[in-house]
């Protein structure tokens, strides 16, 4: 079989009437033909796949060629800027000798093309539109992955998500969870804690850490209200897919959290987006740029969540594409859902790499053009081995694609610029306040007030309380000894002249003197009895 002779019949392969999107030409013996086209078909993007390869072997071009086509095919598409690489989809690319060098060989009609796109930031902390999740919204599971707790732990958040949600306690933000647990800790809360079963303290001490860990590390800015609506991810302008370029922020020193979010938004979806069934192009797609991050360390549940919501969200309409060095990075049971494979280079320097290099072999079909391990090794920048699924659902023959060049801008447009299309975004309108609403925080503080002063009041009571009975027994001694003087006055006999002779002495200014010094000592002597300073006897 001549050179063409392959080329054509793994162009066959990939021969489709219905709209695709080019990937490249089939190259063999390191010519490429313009006429063999690799394309995947729309219908299939929602089937997912795998970009993948070793730093410098073209990934990043790669996901800009495909986020491009399908955004001018009406495809809204989420990706993940990590480097900030694919913000120069905002702006035309640049002609130069390799651009139509590149153009050519892949048999492409190139023009500079800008494409429309929003840049959002996890967190306030970023250039972009600050986007956020309530905790509430993001769930136990995936804060477990966040924080890096193990299952025990996991269970455990669970159990108190549980305990907040009976108490009708929200949880926003990340001092509203802190709130909660540090009332589950405390003395006043250890009942609560009881009740919950099987949440101990130290455990619940220890998720309290990670959590001031994490607001220490800039995570307070990205959970809050108001949430992410995942309808504006879905957005058109002028017939084509707006595409969402999701920066870290703030959050550079916490990759797992991006790609967590990347997770929930995902599962957001699957519980919102009706079914759609087979679609002629996908509702969204989203690009998982360094998926190692978001399996790294992961929980049982949180690894069995992603495989389901990976397996079940293509039927929504909705195309997942992962992309990292090693397809090894990914859990097998995720990478057999994967439709669509576009591996550029490994590099086999170490046991581990030739390890990673035959197991990655073994999942590509067998090819009676290319040595697949030999091929894997020897792609050139902007080359890939290349399989996808074609439109009746079966797999293409392996391709070795010499990648066509993107149309929008190969390099950042700059932070300036980005922070200048951030702010003039309705989203900005939108989301650029953070919003502190009444929630678990304040509902405790309120009960922690309110307690507090009940007790003060109690205390006052108490008081109030004793101070009347010492004045009811002082009454008392009072009207005995007033009972006693009367008894004295015998009969009652001859009280006129007593009463006139009292009267007559009381108005003596002598006597009146004498009796007000009386009244003041026997004053002072009663007062030092109730409050007990008593003078000490000599």
């Amino acid at each position: 079989m001549t050179q063409t002779d392959a080329q054509q019949k793994i162009a066959a392969g990939y021969a489709t009437d219905s709209p695709a999107i080019t990937l490249g030409s089939v190259m063999v013996d390191g010519t490429a033909d313009p006429t063999a086209r690799v394309a995947l078909p729309l219908s299939m993007v929602n089937r997912h796949g795998l970009i993948a390869g070793a730093t410098g072997t073209g990934k990043t071009k790669t996901i800009q060629l495909l986020v491009e086509q399908l955004s001018g095919n009406g495809v809204p598409v989420v990706v993940a800027d990590i480097k900030g690489d694919v913000s120069g989809l905002a702006a035309p690319g640049q002609v130069n000798p390799k651009v139509t060098d590149r153009a050519a060989r892949t048999g492409v009609e190139w023009e500079a093309q800008a494409f429309p796109v929003e840049f959002v930031s996890l967190g306030t902390g970023g250039i972009g539109v600050p986007v956020r999740a309530t905790i509430t919204d993001f769930g136990p599971i995936l804060l477990s992955k966040v924080l890096g707790l193990n299952a025990t732990q996991e269970s455990t958040l669970g159990l108190i998500f549980y305990w907040a949600d009976q108490q009708g306690l929200e949880l926003f933000d990340l001092k509203d969870l802190r709130a909660v647990i540090s009332h589950l800790t405390s003395d006043e809360g250890k009942d609560d804690l009881e009740g919950i079963g099987g949440v101990s303290k130290a455990t619940a001490g220890v998720i309290l850490r990670a959590l001031v860990t994490l607001e220490s590390q800039g995570g307070d800015t990205f959970f809050g209200d108001p949430a992410l609506d995942p309808a504006d991810l879905m957005r058109t302008r002028d017939g084509r897919g707006v595409v969402t370029a999701i920066e870290l922020g703030d959050q550079a020193s916490r990759p797992a959290l991006f790609s967590t979010f990347l997770m929930w938004i995902l599962a957001e979806l699957f519980q919102e987006l009706p079914e759609k069934g087979d679609v002629d192009k996908p509702e969204l797609v989203f690009v998982f740029d360094e998926a190692h991050l978001l399996f790294n360390g992961a929980s049982k549940a949180f690894g069995e969540q992603v495989v389901q919501t990976v397996k079940l969200i293509r039927s929504k309409g909705v195309g997942v594409y992962f992309c990292s060095q090693q397809p090894t990075d990914i859990p097998s049971e995720v990478l057999s859902q994967l439709g669509a494979r576009v591996q550029h280079a490994l590099r086999a320097f170490t046991p581990e790499d030739q390890a990673a290099l035959s197991k990655t072999v073994k999942t590509y079909p067998k090819s009676d053009v290319y040595d697949i391990a030999s091929a894997l090794t020897s792609l050139g920048t902007g080359e890939a081995l290349v399989t996808v699924l074609s439109e009746r659902g079966a797999p293409t023959p392996v391709a070795w694609t010499l990648m066509a060049p993107p149309r929008s801008l190969m390099n950042t447009i700059g932070e300036e610029a980005v922070t200048e299309q951030a702010r003039a975004s309705e989203l900005f309108a939108k989301y650029g306040e953070t919003v502190d609403p009444v929630s678990a925080y304040e509902k405790l503080e309120q009960k922690a007030t309110a307690a507090e002063q009940g007790q003060v009041d109690a205390e006052e009571a108490a008081r109030q309380a004793d101070q009347a009975r010492e004045e009811s027994r002082e009454q008392a001694r009072g009207g005995a000894g007033s009972a006693a003087g009367g008894a004295g006055g015998g009969d009652g006999q001859g009280g006129d002249d007593d009463e006139g002779f009292i009267a007559k002495s009381l108005s003596n200014p002598a006597v009146r003197s004498f009796m007000r010094s009386a009244a003041s000592a026997a004053g002072r002597e009663i007062t030092r009895s109730l409050f007990g300073t008593r003078r000490r006897r000599r």
